[in-house]
């Protein structure tokens, strides 16, 4: 029997990928520039594996010279480093796979790479032949782990047993098995207060003649430790107290892992730093308190921004925001945003639309996850269905229940001009409002799993016509991903709407529902699809229902290509039937970049009525929904 000591490997992050995009380069790293070879040495690779399906992928994909092998190499000693590490990685990846009897034969113009030096003479291109014998295939006999954490009550300090990724008899030898089981040992014991824990003994031995791997891991739990006090380190402009404050630990709170990862996502909300992480004391003080460093860097404190959007339909649209960040020394942000749209040709200004706005946002107030948010907007807008001249303002908190789960509330005051169908009309509306957003997506740029679900209610008082009225919105996104990578993705969309209160004539048209446009069903107007009342005329409706699908395909790492169909219902006082569905269909491609897919769709009215477009184009950024 031989002994095997079992070694983790660091993995390092792909560097980010640099785009142009109308001549501007994004994100481009000026040194990651191709490295000039001085004296390449090409080489034709022949690999031999002795075994099928997953042990073949896995020395592929372990090779160096295979990842390589389409561009020379850096000289002679260059293709023997290569090779040599190769031995290493090749054998790393056998065990992986549960194969501790390999053997690995990297032969370069006939000789085995490991025996030659740095500067022998090859010729160009050489020859070089990769041949792995995995040898037997062998699983875990006896397994033993001393000290293992005790079970606990707590479902939110639950940690998998080891088993549970494979370290167990009569499972595959996998010495990853070994280190995430490693893992999963060390994470039971902090969970429950104990930051320190350690593998105070490991026993990797195969046996050959039997083929299998006897495992036996000792853990120290280390001491019991309570959260000590936690210092900011690298502050410039914000202030150290309000800092420490956010990260919502407490002295003398029992350790949690867990209290550690929120506290990082209460951080990283500010929006200030650059980068921030927390780093523990060597060891837990007498009094059994375990203090932490908190060690950031802060960002500039202005920023600012350009985007664009355009549609066949709706015209061209550009808009510009301007951000300061930690305004008063506690990551307080002001950000104001202006947007002209509805730009088409001819030009003509009267049917431009305006906004200009801003946002106040105080992190932390009488809570590290509560923020108070103000704001101001002021708008114009041209609708196909009515125009619209505003002014807003809204006062409230949001508080992050977790993550995922968010929440908000606060007061809120408009008035407003509406011209339409009813004519022109003056509004003015005070009232309250209340939401919430459970986000369990894997990414909320390009998901492609999980889901999502919005809800929002706004009760209020309009006063210009002295009645209450109420506005309800639920929303719930879902996503399916198949293959390796999720190269393909089922998307689907649902919106619900219900609007409570008077007459139509006596609610503000913003308050009615539309529907229509990018957002909503693709190929018409936007806010062009409502109630007719029968003479012609279009108003908004008191309910709203819209449903979207998409199929989204990955072609490569650069570009994928998206077929949609999109339907909505806009009611009165009780749905209309299926005759009354607008339904709107088409295809797009997406430039993937590293801020997130590039949009480009074309779709058409699969049931259009006079006034609708033929088609429509639409451009943005990020998916659809």
């Amino acid at each position: 029997m031989s002994a095997l000591c079992v070694a983790a490997t660091l993995m390092t992050a792909a560097p980010a990928t640099a785009f142009e995009l109308f001549g501007i380069k994004f994100f481009e790293d000026e040194s990651a520039v191709d490295a000039v070879i001085a004296d390449p040495q090409p080489y034709v690779l022949d690999v031999s594996v002795n075994g099928v399906g997953d042990v073949v992928d896995a020395v592929r994909n372990a090779s160096s010279l295979v990842a390589g092998q389409d561009e020379p190499a850096s000289g002679a000693a260059g293709l023997l480093a290569t090779a040599r590490g190769d031995y290493r990685r090749i054998i790393a990846a056998l065990y992986d796979e549960g194969y501790y009897g390999g053997v690995v034969s990297i032969r370069v113009n006939g000789v085995e790479a490991a025996t030659l030096p740095p500067d022998t003479n090859l010729p160009d291109p050489v020859p070089v032949t990769l041949f792995v014998e995995p040898g037997p295939l062998f699983r875990f006999n006896r397994v033993v782990l001393t000290n293992t954490a005790p079970p606990t009550t707590d479902p939110y300090d639950y940690v998998e047993p080891p088993s549970s990724v494979g370290l167990a008899a009569a499972e595959i030898a996998s010495s990853s098995a070994i280190l995430r089981a490693e893992q999963l040992a060390l994470e039971a014991w902090r969970e429950l207060g104990y930051p320190k824990a350690s593998i105070a003994g490991r026993d990797v031995v195969a046996d050959h003649a039997t083929g299998t791997v006897d495992v036996a891991l000792e853990i120290n739990p280390g001491p019991y430790a309570a959260f000590g006090p936690v210092s900011v380190v690298g502050t410039e402009r914000m202030n150290p107290a309000f800092v420490r404050q956010q990260t919502g630990l407490v002295v003398g709170e029992e350790y949690d892992p867990d209290e550690i990862d929120r506290a990082q996502a209460r951080i990283d909300r500010l929006q200030v730093f650059r980068s921030a992480r927390f780093e523990a004391a060597e060891d837990v003080g007498a009094d059994g308190l375990l203090p932490y460093d908190l060690i950031v860097q802060e960002r500039r404190g202005r920023r600012f921004g350009v985007g664009a959007s355009y549609s066949t339909v709706d015209g061209l649209g550009a808009e510009a925001f301007h951000l300061w960040r930690n305004l008063f020394g506690q990551a307080e942000r002001l950000r104001l945003d202006a947007r002209v749209a509805g730009i088409g040709y001819p030009v003509d200004t009267a049917e431009f639309d305006y906004f200009f706005g801003g946002t106040f946002t105080k992190p932390g107030f009488l809570h590290p996850d509560t923020d108070l948010v103000a704001s101001i907007a002021a708008e114009r807008n041209v609708y196909p269905r009515y125009t619209e001249i505003s002014g807003s303002a809204r006062l409230g908190l949001t508080h992050f229940l977790s993550d995922q789960i968010t929440v908000s509330g606060g007061a809120e005051y408009e008035r407003s001009r509406f011209e339409d169908v009813f004519g022109t009309r003056d509004f003015s509306i005070a009232g309250v409002y209340a939401g919430a957003t459970l986000d369990f997506r894997d990414d909320t740029v390009d998901p492609t799993s999980g889901w999502y679900v919005q809800a929002d209610v706004e009760p209020y008082y309009e006063f210009n016509y002295d009645n209450p009225q109420a506005r309800v919105i639920l929303e719930g996104r879902t996503y399916f991903g198949f293959g390796d990578e999720d190269p393909f993705v089922i998307a689907g969309k649902l919106r619900g709407g219900a609007l409570l209160g008077p007459d139509l004539s006596q609610i503000p048209p913003d308050k009615l529902f539309f529907a229509g446009g990018g957002g909503s069903v693709r190929g018409y107007g936007y806010r062009s699809i409502g109630v007719e009342d029968g003479s012609g005329d279009v108003t908004g409706g008191r309910y709203l229902l819209e449903a979207s699908v998409e199929a989204r395909a990955r072609i490569n790492e650069t570009f994928g290509v998206v077929g949609f169909l999109d339907g909505g219902y806009v009611a009165a006082d009780t749905f209309p039937g299926l005759e009354d569905l607008r339904l709107g269909a088409g295809v797009g491609v997406r430039y993937y970049t590293g801020l997130g897919p590039l949009r480009l769709d074309i779709a058409i009215p699969l049931n259009k009525r006079s006034g609708d477009p033929d088609y429509a184009i639409y451009a943005g950024i990020g998916q659809a929904f």
